[in-house]
């Protein structure tokens, strides 16, 4: 099941369906709110997959076995070409729900934070150096908050 675009440019794609799994509008908001005003027109993908397809994306593009929360695929330009293209961010259902579960995490906002999570990776928000996971911590945790959900990271 895919959702079609809308006019805000992101697309909205279901490879599993579950119950738990937010609906497009509340994906398109939560994009919303990660991008900058300078990003606001820009087009991107959350794909809300299963474990077969996310371990097999790990695998392929990160060298890991297993499955993961959250993966993102920035855009990479072409030269000559101009598009507004920001990539793809793509969102594991059931480790989504594990992982609310196991954290003791409200559901939603556990949905909220990854796809927020994956929007600042594809705006360039990395997090494997203390000092770059610290500034999208803050940033995740301000966004979230925006949108009246807890600090993630004190749950």
């Amino acid at each position: 099941m895919t959702d079609t675009m809308t006019d805000t440019g992101i697309d909205v794609q279901y490879a599993v369906s579950a119950d738990g799994i937010p609906g497009a509008d509340s994906i398109r908001q939560w994009v919303g709110q990660a991008l900058p005003a300078d990003n606001a027109a820009a087009e991107l993908t959350v794909r809300i997959v299963d474990e077969a397809e996310i371990t097999a994306l790990n695998r392929e593009y990160r060298g890991k076995d297993g499955p993961t929360n959250v993966l993102s695929f920035p855009y990479e330009e072409i030269p000559g070409i101009a598009a507004n293209l920001l990539g793809d961010v793509v969102v594991c259902a059931p480790v989504v729900v594990a992982e609310s579960v196991a954290q003791d995490k409200p559901l939603e906002a556990h949905w909220a934070h990854m796809v927020i999570h994956g929007v600042l990776h594809l705006l360039g928000y990395d997090h494997h150096k203390e000092g770059e996971a610290s500034r999208m911590e803050a940033t995740e945790i301000e966004i979230l908050a925006g949108l009246g959900y807890a600090n993630p990271y004190e749950c």
